[in-house]
């Protein structure tokens, strides 16, 4: 409309309503008289939209008595048309009623994009500043909003959405609203405000038709209907406020700039790296990073990133490494609009992971799914619109890459992240990492590959398997200075020095007789030059070694130690125990009060992530812990102290020591780091090899892990398709790790022998079938896989314990005992974990001579899988706790832990081994439920609170005390009211929480509604369809799903 005149959309209650489209109400045909042809189309175009999106079917008959909608009009150009137009006219030459076109366009961009309408457009500077200015208008409470009646543009089910938003308009200070409020009339069942505008008097009688309908309707059955109707639609719709929905708009423009800079050829990378400026407004929000640092700059804007080639970057520990990794995910989830795989070396690492870009998915619009231990869905959801980032070990991660082949949707997958790359090279690990990044690049032609590592060493091998480039730098945010200690004297490492160090200084402090005697490597001395104002980490050979070290040490530390925070280090204590359920490990009972605590695979996650926040936090100052502290979760100190060059029984490799010191100075925090080397006479010169030499290079373990590696593979590649025939396998190997390295690996047999070795293996096996068309011995011999082997690859069971699986569980067949846990728990105890440590045997030979219990009679294997089984079938029970589970057992808690956590993945991998053979059918049910109650190990009200990434049992059951029971509870949650309820909680962790909780209830809500959508889609194959009803029938999927 032209002149700033307004739009007129007045209510009129005079005739039944034929209810059809939006244009069918009048109201677009009037705009359509009153806007140029321009503005015509676009809202001809709109309106189409709307019917797509929202509007059911017009009716063409109503022979009912009552009409169910009857306070709106049928609108007929004989009658209605005419009168509007006529009331326009009179209406535009009042002068004091001109509005403001731009706060009328904002309007009405606001209502295309609540009813979910996109709108495509060039975006210039001057129109993102135009919008920014209106977002400004729109947030200032002083600024009154134009009037409109939004009840014409809308379905009636969405009528109650746009009341609420005029409502929540009218807070922020409407100074219009008492004007209107004199001039509008409300229906008495939705309240809303049908006009804004102050109507001439000759039109009264508009108004006094539509209050005596309203009152003669009081009692209608209709009036009931409606309510019922509206009271849906008001609970299934939330409301948004416009700012809100102006800045999604926003976000989405700028995605849409950032977009087509991503495709151009030109060097303008936009706001940030070819994000929208959110992104970086994020950063800065959420993680406190305000600038990249150069040589991130500089590997973002590489000429091979830019174009998308596989990438391999290499830098020390604590360098930034993620950071870069994380843009580039960012860029292919919202501008390229691809799925990404983040594979991660362990569950810690993938949760903390998972809790800390879950703000980004809420903020930016896109998915954070789980795959570790039990969790994971395969194979994933199909998303209509929003992207996933998957975030997996090692394990899942092929499980995943297996799936989406399976479904034929590899190539909705953009990009592969892996962390820690030189985990390549490291044991049954390293050979499934392998086997899913060669599936990938055999698969997918269009997925990217990005790999990062601190140590790596033969990087032309991972380049030739990656097809890859290479980026290194050796910086560091904060500068790292290595130390020796031989005795009493400290030596710094010196490359360019003829013995490899320098002398440095002399220890100087004062040791007692017993203090020599109790602490012969003056760790004393050592640590109390950092603490309690800095931090320091003292690695340990050995579990067992920590608690010791931490003990001696409170032992000789001054008793001022014992104020520095004490209040804080109460409270650890206190926590400790809620989460030990009334008990506190005696050695951190006694070392916390100091400061100190130790951190190994003993103790639980609850423990574990309790001592983790405090060190983070300054309470702790001082952790003994093993080596896997350096790959895992990162915790920085001033100072790194290793106790000897050993882990366990094995001396320390350069990839391990360079991990440990990595440690070493905090980003923001320390102006440089340290790390301390203990050594003895004895071991100088091995140890001055280790700190010079060159890194241990990567060999892949494919072939010399058998049944986990090159069978499995072939297993695997058979089943999916990927290759078939003998000469497709062959070729397939010679693109792997292996294949690049196999001149320095095979020594004896060539590729091809290893290749029909395996394949003949797994054929005596009974997992392989030879095809019987063509040629079954050359190069176009076909395997096919048979019913075990498809079950055995696709529930990931290592083939060493494939057959003895399938035996016990048809043997379970014959006699399956359900009236308590015992049996099926038996079935599925790991059968590696069982084999790995030896049981105490008069605790077995108590617990089997309780009366009730039955004598049994079986082998040794058997025997060893019983006593984990009735340790797993204790940590069960509702009202059992670890703590007593490790007492009874006598093994630690931890391990009780990871027995637990290996159970119930190994149950998921038996659930989906069942789910492939028909004979198995019973287990399916059983093992759903079984699978959930080993993953959590709580009574079931603190389930859904535990499926939260980052809610453990403690916190689960501090959160369902103060009422909140549900995923939904905590995704509503105000995370500053959840910090004043929760005892112990800080806000990072509050924010975490919350926006987990939202996280993960829109998955759920998002796999609901795509489930119900394929329920509703017409098949593209249904008989009598051609190619074009097929086209059209996807196209009618999303208005059938929305009736």
């Amino acid at each position: 409309m032209e002149d700033g005149c307004p739009r007129i959309r007045r209510r009129v209650s005079v005739c039944k309503r034929n209810r059809g489209s939006p244009e069918s109400l009048g109201v677009s045909r009037t705009l359509a008289e009153l806007q140029p042809a321009e503005d015509t189309e676009d809202e001809t175009a709109a309106g189409s939209r709307r019917r797509k999106t929202g509007s059911p079917e017009p009716a063409q008959e109503n022979d009912s008595e009552e009409d169910m909608f009857g306070d709106y009009n049928s609108f007929t150009e004989d009658s209605f048309l005419a009168q509007v137009d006529d009331l326009e006219q009179k209406y535009m030459q009042l002068p004091e009623h001109e509005t403001d076109s731009g706060t009328r366009d904002l309007c009405s961009e606001g209502i295309k994009t609540n009813l979910g309408i996109n709108t495509v457009s060039d975006f210039t500077d001057s129109e993102t500043n135009e919008r920014i200015k209106r977002q400004s208008v729109l947030d200032d409470p002083g600024e009154p909003e134009p009037g409109r009646d939004l009840s014409f543009d809308v379905p009636s089910s969405q009528i109650l959405y746009f009341e609420n938003m005029q409502n929540s308009s009218k807070a922020l200070g409407d100074q219009s609203t008492k004007e209107r409020d004199g001039n509008s009339h409300k229906s008495s069942n939705d309240n809303l405000t049908y006009s804004h505008i102050e109507q001439p008097q000759q039109n009264n009688h508009f108004s006094n038709v539509g209050v005596s309908s309203e009152m003669s309707r009081r009692k209608s059955i209709r009036d009931h209907l409606k309510s019922a109707m509206a009271g849906n639609a008001r609970a299934q719709t939330p409301v948004f406020p416009r700012s809100k929905q102006l800045r999604e708009t926003l976000l989405s423009e700028e995605i849409s700039v950032a977009k087509k800079a991503i495709e151009s050829p030109s060097d303008d990378l936009g706001p940030f790296y070819s994000l929208p400026s959110k992104v970086r407004d994020l950063y800065v929000q959420l993680k406190g990073i305000k600038k990249l640092y150069d040589w991130q700059h500089t590997c973002l804007t590489l000429r091979s990133v830019q174009e998308r080639k596989n990438l391999i970057y290499s830098l020390p520990t604590s360098g930034g490494k993620t950071l870069v990794a994380e843009i580039l995910m960012l860029q292919e989830l919202l501008c390229r609009q691809k799925d990404v795989l983040m594979i991660l070396p362990y569950v810690a690492i993938v949760q903390e992971k998972i809790s800390s870009l879950s703000s980004f998915g809420i903020e930016l619009g896109f998915f954070v799914e789980e795959y570790a231990g039990s969790k994971g869905r395969f194979p994933p959801i199909k998303r209509r619109e929003k992207k996933s980032l998957y975030i997996a070990t090692i394990e899942k991660g092929h499980s995943l890459v297996n799936a989406l082949i399976e479904s034929g949707r590899i190539s909705t997958l953009g990009l592969v992240v892996v962390d820690e790359l030189h985990m390549i090279g490291e044991g049954s690990r390293g050979a499934i990492l392998e086997m899913t990044l060669a599936k990938v690049l055999y698969t997918s032609k269009t997925t990217q590959i990005i790999g990062m590592s601190a140590t790596l060493n033969n990087v032309e091998d991972l380049q030739a398997f990656l097809k890859a480039e290479y980026y290194t730098s050796q910086f560091r945010p904060v500068e790292l200075k290595e130390f020796l200690k031989v005795n009493d004297t400290i030596y710094a490492v010196d490359g360019q020095a003829a013995g490899g160090m320098t002398f440095s200084r002399l220890l100087n402090y004062k040791y007692s007789d017993a203090l020599k005697k109790m602490d012969p490597d003056h760790l004393v001395a050592l640590v109390t030059e950092v603490i309690p104002n800095y931090s320091c980490l003292v690695f340990c050979p050995s579990k067992k070694n920590c608690e010791n070290v931490a003990e001696m040490l409170c032992k000789f530390l001054s008793k001022d130690y014992l104020n520095h925070r004490e209040k804080e280090k109460c409270e650890v204590i206190k926590n400790l125990r809620n989460v030990g359920h009334g008990k506190v490990c005696p050695v951190l009972k006694r070392t916390i009060p100091f400061g100190v605590a130790y951190h190994h695979s003993g103790l639980t996650c609850d423990e574990r992530k309790l001592l983790e926040e405090a060190y983070a936090t300054g309470v702790l100052c001082l952790f003994t812990c093993t080596s896997t502290l350096a790959a895992g979760v990162n915790l920085p100190a001033r100072r790194v102290i290793l106790r000897a060059p050993y882990v366990a029984n094995s001396f320390l490799k350069r990839n391990q020591y360079k991990q440990m010191i990595g440690r070493a100075g905090r980003a923001g925090i320390d102006t440089a780091g340290e790390s301390i080397l203990l050594l003895q006479e004895k071991d100088k010169q091995q140890v001055l090899e280790l700190i010079n030499g060159p890194l241990e290079s990567c060999y892949s373990h494919l072939v010399e892990e058998l049944t986990k590696g090159i069978q499995s593979l072939f297993l695997s590649l058979i089943g999916l398709k990927i290759a078939t025939s003998l000469g497709d396998i062959y070729q397939f190997m010679n693109g792997t790790f292996f294949g690049v390295q196999q001149k320095i690996l095979l020594k004896e047999k060539s590729l091809w022998e290893v290749t029909v070795d395996a394949l003949e293996h797994l054929t005596e096996k009974g997992l392989l079938q030879k095809d019987s068309h063509g040629d079954s011995e050359g190069l176009q011999c076909h395997f096919r896989v048979t019913k075990l082997g498809q079950a055995s690859y696709k529930g990931a069971i290592d083939l060493a314990y494939c057959d003895t699986l399938y035996r016990d569980l048809k043997k379970g067949l014959e006699g399956l005992v359900l009236e308590s846990l015992l049996h099926l728990v038996y079935l599925i105890t790991p059968y590696d974990l069982a084999a790995q440590s030896e049981p105490d045997w008069m605790v077995y030979f108590r617990q089997s001579a309780q009366p009730g219990r039955a004598k049994r009679s079986c082998s040794s294997r058997c025997f060893r899988r019983l006593y984990w089984e009735e340790s797993v079938r204790t940590s069960c029970q509702k009202e059992t706790n670890i703590w007593s589970v490790s007492e009874k057992f006598n093994m630690p808690r931890g391990y009780i832990q990871s027995l637990l956590t290996g159970a119930a993945s190994f149950s998921s991998c038996v659930l989906h081994f069942c789910e492939e053979l028909e004979e198995f059918w019973v287990y399916k049910a059983l093992l759903v439920e079984l699978t959930k109650k080993l993953t959590y190990c709580v009574k079931a009200e603190l389930i859904p609170l535990m499926e939260v990434t980052g809610v453990l049992e403690g916190r689960a059951k501090q959160l369902y005390s103060a009422g909140y029971r549900s995923v939904m509870h905590l995704a509503s949650a105000n995370p500053e009211v959840l910090l004043k309820t929760i005892d112990h909680l800080s806000r990072r962790q509050a924010k975490q929480i919350v926006s987990s909780a939202k996280m993960l209830l829109h998955e759920k809500a998002e796999a609901l509604q795509e489930e119900a959508e394929e329920l509703l889609r017409l098949p593209a194959d249904l008989p009598g369809l051609g190619s074009s009803n097929s086209e059209r029938a996807g196209s009618h999927a999303g208005d059938t799903t929305l009736c």
